[in-house]
């Protein structure tokens, strides 16, 4: 075969630079925040609670013996995970009156991702409304059912106009 018969490198199309996103669209894990992982990891965790009625305790420290777990935001799990668990009837109270069906009929995977938004946008307040909606979007996609994170969205999008009215309406004023 001669030289000519291979294509030069001048030929191949440019290489696209990397965004830290998946073929799908999700986050790839080198480009995840410590809080992004501290996320996943409290959402597995809650997904136990919720399908496997396993006690808090026992998942928290199942959790934390996962491979990765060392590099996400431990605090933030913490809270996530404890914080969501205690208060589990607060937020249905919250999330139920934006849903369109009971919520039996939710996923346990969307189910725990409006948990972790819920309770983000009502404690932590230093996480900006958009950070909130776009991380749980983000494990909705990654996690859930095909068209849940627009169920999510949704949801979590009037939450955030109660929870954070103020934030969201200064946020608003500076986009026109």
């Amino acid at each position: 075969m001669s030289e000519s018969s291979h294509p030069s490198p001048s030929s191949r199309p440019p290489r696209q630079p990397r965004k830290g996103l998946t073929s799908t669209g999700v986050r790839k894990a080198a480009s995840k925040s410590d809080r992004s992982r501290a996320r996943e990891f409290a959402l597995q965790a809650l997904y136990q609670v919720l399908v496997g009625k396993n006690d808090v305790a026992a998942v928290d420290a199942f959790t934390r013996d996962l491979a990765g777990f060392s590099k996400a935001d431990s605090v933030h799990f913490d809270a996530l995970l404890h914080g969501s668990a205690e208060q589990a009837d607060q937020l249905d109270a919250l999330i139920v009156p934006l849903l369109d069906r009971k919520l039996a009929e939710i996923s346990p995977v969307e189910h725990a991702v409006m948990w972790i938004g819920a309770y983000e946008l009502q404690h932590c307040l230093d996480v900006p409304w958009r950070v909130v909606l776009n991380e749980c979007v983000e494990l909705a996609k990654e996690f859930g059912g095909t068209d849940g994170h627009k169920y999510v969205n949704g949801v979590l999008n009037g939450l955030a106009r109660q929870l954070r009215e103020l934030e969201v309406a200064a946020d608003q004023g500076a986009a026109r």
